[in-house]
């Protein structure tokens, strides 16, 4: 029975990142959009943004192995 808890956990957590990479790279098309001067500051943001979601759904992913 924990088996399963924990890959519910790790379903909800990519879907968590899903959600926040969606909503990221949304943002900053739409940044990008209405400033293209400023398109490597706010590329270079959205990059490490979307390392630390993804970073998330790793350790979601692991945790949910580990238990």
């Amino acid at each position: 029975m924990e088996g399963s808890i924990s890959v519910i956990g790790y379903g909800i957590s990519a879907v968590g990142a899903g959600v926040g990479l969606g909503i990221l790279f949304g943002m900053g098309m739409q940044a990008i959009a209405r400033q293209p001067e400023a398109r490597s500051a706010l590329q270079t943001n959205v990059y490490i943004g979307m390392a630390l979601i993804e970073a998330v759904a790793i350790l979601g992913f692991v945790l949910a192995i580990i238990n």
